[in-house]
């Protein structure tokens, strides 16, 4: 009898004890998503499409970027606040063979917009890889 109560409080020690547990393990998330400051929130401009059927651009001034014609994004009303710290997010999507990455602008709080690829370049509106 001695011995099975032995036995049993060894199994039990043994059991619930802790383990090293090692964190080499790189998450899915952070292997795609990379979020990049790129400064806080001062100042946005709408502007409409330049052809029929053409997006919506809303260009935005950061305190890095701090002209507006650098940084575009969809959409007809920009809600991020003055002094908000904004962060360049990148995803990959893969709606094809090879997939390709997409851009987003966000802040802190749940405001999301996806980047364009338009810049203001030679006063002209070029499309350009970012």
């Amino acid at each position: 009898m001695k011995k099975l109560i032995l036995l049993v409080l060894i199994g039990t020690t043994i059991a619930c004890s802790t383990a090293k547990k090692t964190s080499s393990f790189i998450k899915e998330d952070e292997l795609f998503n990379s979020r990049k400051y790129i400064g806080n929130f001062i100042d946005y401009c709408h502007t409409g499409p330049e052809s029929l059927g053409g997006p919506h651009l809303i260009w935005i001034k950061t305190t890095l970027y701090n002209t507006f014609g650098k940084l575009s994004a969809f959409g007809k009303k920009c809600d991020f606040s003055a002094g908000d710290k904004i962060y360049l997010r990148r995803l990959y999507q893969t709606p094809g063979n090879y997939g390709y990455w997409e851009y987003q602008i966000e802040n802190d709080s749940s405001v999301v917009y996806r980047l364009s690829d338009f810049r203001y370049e030679n006063n002209g509106l070029v499309r350009g890889g970012f």
